[in-house]
């Protein structure tokens, strides 16, 4: 831009140009301009203007920006990525995320395909096509339940659209006898999907915002990461490294990993998990008695997860509707990922029974059932399928030695910390050992052991405050895999 300046004016011309120092006159001897006035002429450069991003006038939900940092096991997965990078001929071994290792059982992989293919024979008896046997540490990879349902659905009598939201009717049915068969729970009062964790976010947003919330403290990440998503919290205490309004309630070796109920607030919802994850502790019967009368006396829902409850060798419950009375307090959610290696597959189910009301009489389990026609169109088919095999009697008893495996790993693992000196917890009832470090950082030990052993743990922080000073080590890894990290723990430690 060109402007012309003068001791007592400035003129700005968008017409003429001049280049430095001049004087200049009319072309009319009466236009004179008096020459006293000397004129100059400046370039005033314009700095070029800044495209801008186009955005929406959609404002961003403000308690999104409340979550501090990554969730947990994307972080772990991003360190341990780096680290690869880092150090690209190490063996890195994970026993950090509690992802299962070891194939799915053949009696329940042949399940899924033969119940989700419609064979051209009349001999129905024969075995599916595409069922691929495989031996313990050989990869499967469910081709056979692929190849068997895109046949099916490629013929008229086999081809299936839409499902019902709530699961299909038999396995609905075999949920209920199976876990629940003298317990009351109908088969109407279970909804299958596709995972515990999707659950608990369907029933955080048929709660709403408006609710209050009490966990464990150490707990699995999910409970408040939705809470908060919900606009139930306040904004994150850095000092306390809480969210404001949750009710943390703390699970330590002082306490027996079970809360002093008497110091918690009251709140709507109390999320509870048992085997607890990432400590490995099991509630007792007695526990959990005083659980569902707290949760009476102050009219509270409480959500029972009972993912791990295959993975428990005492007399501890596994479910909550064992305790006389949960049925007017409580819901359950579980998972077939941990017992039959359906991580990848995807299959779980909540309990939400009729005699569960809110407090003006309306039963929970309309709005949920609402929810779920919402926002989901049920369960894969062929998940479904496999959840069928899982509970047949050779299904049942495959499940049965996959979790023994894993327990075997637990064992190693839980006698190798303590070998060391070091203070471990969990293992009898749960896929996790709790190995506390007294004094010092759960990250910091993370980061020492990946760095000096290659082993993926998790930082007990991660879980909660006062899961700070241990790390969770999952035995979820094949048995070389565990045998090695072992190993290499005892050299960092001996």
């Amino acid at each position: 831009m060109y402007s012309l300046m003068s001791p007592s004016s400035s003129i700005a011309s968008s017409s003429s140009s001049f280049l430095g120092q001049t004087h200049f006159s009319s072309r009319t001897s009466n236009d004179r301009l008096p020459t006293k006035y000397s004129w100059i002429c400046k370039c005033v450069t314009t700095p070029p203007t800044e495209k801008t991003a186009y955005t929406t006038k959609v404002s961003r939900n403000a308690n999104m920006a409340k979550l501090q940092a990554g969730y947990l096991f994307p972080e772990i997965a991003r360190r341990r990525s780096a680290h690869m990078l880092k150090y690209p001929d190490a063996q890195v071994i994970s026993l950090g995320i509690g992802d299962t290792t070891e194939p799915i059982p053949e009696d329940i992989t042949s399940g899924m395909a033969k119940n989700s293919m419609l064979s051209h024979s009349k001999d129905h008896t024969a075995p599916p096509y595409g069922v691929l046997c495989h031996k313990r540490n050989e990869p499967n990879f469910l081709d056979s339940a692929v190849i068997g349902k895109a046949h099916a659905l490629s013929t008229l009598e086999g081809y299936s659209g839409y499902g019902a939201e709530q699961g299909e009717k038999q396995l609905r049915a075999a949920i209920a006898s199976t876990y629940y068969g003298d317990l009351g729970i109908e088969e109407s009062e279970i909804f299958v999907s596709d995972g515990a964790k999707s659950d608990i976010s369907r029933l955080q947003v048929m709660f709403g915002s408006n609710i209050t919330m009490a966990v464990q403290d150490p707990s699995y990440p999910a409970y408040v990461d939705s809470s908060v998503i919900m606009g139930q919290t306040g904004q994150f205490q850095k000092d306390v490294e809480k969210f404001g309004n949750i009710e943390y309630m703390k699970c330590n070796p002082e306490n027996g990993f079970f809360p002093d109920l008497s110091a918690v607030l009251r709140t709507d919802i109390i999320f509870f998990c048992s085997p607890n994850n990432p400590t490995g502790s099991a509630a007792t019967r007695g526990q959990l008695t005083r659980l569902v009368q707290f949760a009476k006396d102050n009219g509270s829902i409480l959500v029972y997860d009972s993912a791990y409850a295959m993975y428990i060798s005492d007399d501890s419950p596994r479910s909550i509707f064992e305790i006389p009375g949960a049925k007017e307090v409580a819901i359950e959610v579980s998972s077939f990922s941990k017992y039959a290696g359906f991580t990848g597959v995807r299959l779980g189910w909540t309990v939400v029974p009729k005699k569960l009301l809110y407090s003006d009489g309306f039963p929970v389990a309309n709005d949920f059932n609402r929810i779920v026609c919402t926002t989901f169109n049920g369960a894969s088919n062929i998940s479904q399928a496999g959840g069928m095999a899982c509970l047949s009697p050779e299904g049942l008893e495959a499940m049965r030695k996959v979790v023994g495996f894993y327990k075997e790993n637990t064992s190693i693992i839980m006698e190798t910390f303590a070998s060391l000196g070091f203070s471990v917890y969990g293992g009898k009832n749960a896929p996790y050992a709790w190995v506390h470090f007294p004094g010092r950082s759960s990250w910091d030990v993370f980061s020492e052991i990946l760095e000096k052993t290659h082993v993926v743990t998790t930082p007990g922080s991660g879980f909660g405050p006062a899961g700070d000073g241990f790390i969770r080590v999952s035995a979820f890894g094949h048995r070389g895999n565990v045998l090695e990290a072992c190993k290499r723990f005892k050299q960092l430690y001996k």
